[in-house]
């Protein structure tokens, strides 16, 4: 009875190992291996041409989205029954910051789905016109662009309140715990521009390549410590018995 017991934070915590990779490798493949291919910067007639040509792969990008904000949550809701034995306060802020992203995550694919179908100018969006519906196409790949970043604060307050946790818990190394909160400020920083800079596509490459480093390796290794080696150091009881 006591090994399924102590036995369960580990589970947990190696189900979130598993999701945390099924979100880092879907959330990559729908922002950077299908709208990054497919949505071209100023141009709208080019820009509906990719995506109507390969409106299978940018439906599979959503799809991946969408595998992306259920995987979200779920862990969230792990982190939070691992954490709050630490400080429940912070442990439920954190969830609920994550489930806000998932939120507004979710919302924002309806800017996909109706750029999709002002892309192809037929029904009510025909009576528009072709090159006006196309450059309203854009708008709302863009207008989706924007809602990501938006949902990103979200995620960032989320990943700083967690690398504060875990820097206080000790079931995870501290190390991890101090990159999340570097990897956090990355996202704020990189989000909150995109928000204030009405110029910010000049900053863009530097910002970009300032966040994805840090944060692509600290949740890369948080995902594969927990997917390895779950949850070590002391095991509050509460836990055990929540989990």
């Amino acid at each position: 009875m006591i090994e399924q017991h102590t036995a369960s934070p580990q589970r947990a915590a190696r189900i979130a190992g598993v999701l945390y990779l099924v979100i880092i490798g879907a959330g990559m493949f729908a922002e950077f291996f299908v709208r990054s291919e497919l949505i071209v910067t100023d141009e709208p007639a080019v820009t509906a041409a990719n995506v109507i040509a390969a409106e299978g792969m940018f439906r599979a990008g959503i799809a991946a989205d969408l595998l992306m904000i259920v995987s979200d949550i779920i862990v969230g809701l792990i982190f939070y029954v691992l954490l709050r034995p630490i400080s429940q306060a912070l442990a439920l802020l954190a969830a609920l910051f994550r489930l806000a992203q998932a939120a507004i995550l979710g919302i924002n694919l309806l800017n996909l789905f109706i750029g999709l179908e002002l892309a192809r100018p037929v029904g009510a969006a025909g009576a528009l016109g072709v090159e006006q519906s196309q450059a309203l196409a854009l708008v709302f790949f863009r207008a989706h662009s924007v809602g990501y970043a938006l949902a990103l604060i979200f995620f960032g307050v989320y990943l700083f309140l967690l690398g504060y946790l875990i820097l206080r818990s000790g079931m995870i190394p501290r190390l991890l715990g101090g990159l999340l909160m570097l990897a956090a400020t990355g996202y704020l920083v990189d989000s909150f521009a995109q928000v204030v800079l009405p110029n910010y596509s000049v900053y863009a490459p530097i910002l970009t390549n300032l966040v994805l480093l840090p944060a692509f390796t600290a949740e890369l290794l948080l995902a594969l410590w927990l997917l390895v080696k779950g949850v070590g150091g002391r095991q509050p009881q509460h836990v055990v018995a929540t989990a």
